[in-house]
């Protein structure tokens, strides 16, 4: 079970229809990636970290991703999620169009 952080809750709209991935590593450590679109159609991402025992490691949102699809910025949010997750933050091989950074929280 995870144990949402106040990034997440201050994302999370049950009203807006939304895709997901999860995903969880070799080390145990889950992956949560959300992709949305919000009432006035820009592309919104969550990314979640948590740890085996469900806890939050590192929450981040977006309140927009300009230019992007839904399907490409939940790939990009995959991408970021792996590499904040394995230590480095770098996102190799996926371009990063400017985004606009809702929240970020690091536990």
């Amino acid at each position: 079970m995870r144990i949402r952080g106040d990034q997440f809750w201050s994302w999370a709209d049950p009203n807006l229809h939304h895709r997901r991935h999860d995903e969880t590593l070799s080390n145990g450590t889950c992956i949560d990636v959300q992709v949305r679109l919000s009432r006035t159609g820009a592309t919104q991402l969550f990314l979640g970290i948590y740890a085996v025992s469900g806890a939050a490691l590192h929450e981040e949102a977006f309140d927009a991703r300009p230019g992007e699809s839904m399907t490409r910025a939940l790939a990009w949010g995959v991408a970021r999620a792996r590499a904040i997750a394995a230590g480095t933050g770098l996102v190799a091989g996926v371009e990063s169009l400017p985004a606009q950074r809702l929240r970020a929280g690091l536990r």
